[in-house]
């Protein structure tokens, strides 16, 4: 039952509607459908399959709300369902932030979000993949944990104003670490599409394995300011907690790193280097996703940083309201802009400096200036000349997104990870503080 067409969805929402007797009303449906499966040792450890519909009713009297949810659809199940949500929206308080349902709403298509070869992953697929990686560790005597999963799915929504909401969408994830039989080489890889036939596990682990190998033997460096190289999977983590924190009202309120002394935002100002443009695009054909947030909003092209400037915050659409501000969702993925060069380009271009595979055990330091604080892992490397000269332990660093996008070097091809395209960057001064025996 998982992945119900439009009209299937619809059939069993309009069925709800027609049982409230609520002021407003608004049923969403999610599905999802998928597996996994899960290696350590080079051998097997789990696998499993997930299928799944859940409905979620929302029932307003006025300004007090209710919420209840089910995953069974007879006709008793989803009355009860919609009963249990207005009880509790009688019992509610009224809420001060109350805004009124949305009405109907037009949505772009991303037909991209949905691919057929990935909702037809099979078990023995998945079984045949993870096996190819582990016979590729096996044949060079390394040892690798790995992670496969596949999902597809859909949301669907309706209310009692009007607005209709249905989207398809599929993903695959991968993600491998490669460690030499002694445990002091590590290396690491991970990958996200929406498309299957972009999936290529035995490519990703030759790039962590070749990592394990490589990063034995590693030497201690000084801690202290470096020019560094951040592969893709080192940014993410850093660059999607920034990305999270371009709320309007926090920085309004002044709780934000784009909040003003004396009050207001920094929305047109200049606060990144200006090599740094990010939007987001719900249609961009390598990252493809909802067009509409979870409250019904639509979700288009956004351009939140352009050429340094912020040009965009999001908010709720109460604060957009309150504020006199325009009324934008938070986005799924976003898209950094970055050049044409592979990260071997920019390890060329690089007289003296680091390597980063990996960051993590990221923690704030201080969420007003976004300062993080976390280690390197799976392979650090110091680059002299423009070659990888030797592994070196992993550090402990002290950074913010906001410092690393004032200190651009140079930023390579996006490639995707996580719903979102990333560069590798090269960042002057990027500070780490104490050395970690970590590998």
């Amino acid at each position: 039952m998982a992945l119900l067409s439009q009209t299937e969805a619809q059939d069993i929402l309009k069925k709800v509607l027609s049982f409230s007797t609520a002021d407003e009303c608004e049923a969403t449906l999610n599905g999802s459908s998928g597996g996994n499966v899960r290696s350590a040792r080079n051998s097997i450890s789990t696998a499993g399959a997930s299928d799944n519909v859940s409905l979620a009713v929302q029932s307003r009297f006025g300004k007090r709300t209710g919420l209840a949810t089910c995953n069974e659809f007879d006709e008793a199940s989803l009355k009860r369902c919609v009963q249990r949500a207005e009880e509790i929206a009688r019992l509610a308080p009224e809420s001060p932030e109350y805004v009124p349902l949305l009405g109907p709403q037009k949505y772009l298509a991303s037909p991209g979000s949905f691919v057929q070869r990935t909702a037809d992953i099979t078990p023995d697929y998945r079984a045949q993949q993870i096996g190819a990686s582990m016979a590729l560790c096996d044949q060079r005597k390394l040892s690798s944990a790995a992670f496969f999963n596949d999902s597809s799915g859909f949301v669907a929504k309706r209310n009692s104003k009007g607005l209709e909401a249905y989207q398809k969408v599929s993903s695959v994830d991968f993600s491998i670490t490669v460690r030499t039989p002694d445990g002091t080489g590590s290396g690491y890889a991970i990958a996200n599409y929406s498309d299957l036939a972009r999936f290529d596990a035995a490519r990703l682990t030759r790039v962590a394995a070749d990592k394990a190998a490589s990063s034995v033997g590693a030497k201690a460096l000084e801690p202290g300011k470096y020019t560094v190289i951040l592969e893709p999977a080192a940014a993410i983590d850093l660059l999607n907690n920034m990305m999270g924190a371009m709320d309007a009202r926090n920085a309004d309120e002044g709780r934000s790193f784009l909040s003003k002394k004396g009050g207001g935002n920094k929305k047109g100002d200049k606060v990144f280097d200006e090599r740094v443009t990010i939007y987001s695009d719900p249609t961009h054909p390598d990252v493809p996703d909802l067009t509409f947030a979870g409250d019904g909003r639509p979700q288009q092209k956004v351009t939140w940083v352009e050429k340094g400037v912020v040009k965009n915050l999001y908010s709720s659409r109460y604060w957009a309201q309150k504020a006199g501000i325009p009324d934008i969702p938070p986005p799924g993925g976003w898209i950094m802009e970055g050049g044409t060069q592979s990260t071997a380009d920019l390890i060329k271009g690089t007289a003296k400096g680091i390597l980063v595979t990996r960051l993590y055990y990221i923690r704030a330091v201080d969420p007003q200036t976004l300062l993080y604080t976390g280690l390197t892992r799976d392979g650090t490397f110091y680059i002299e000349n423009g070659q990888i000269k030797f592994p070196v332990k992993n550090f402990r660093f002290n950074e913010s997104p906001v410092i690393m996008l004032n200190n651009v070097e140079a930023l390579g091809k996006p490639v995707r990870l996580s719903g979102s395209l990333v560069p590798p960057l090269k960042i002057r001064d990027f500070t780490f503080t104490s050395l970690s025996d970590a590998v």
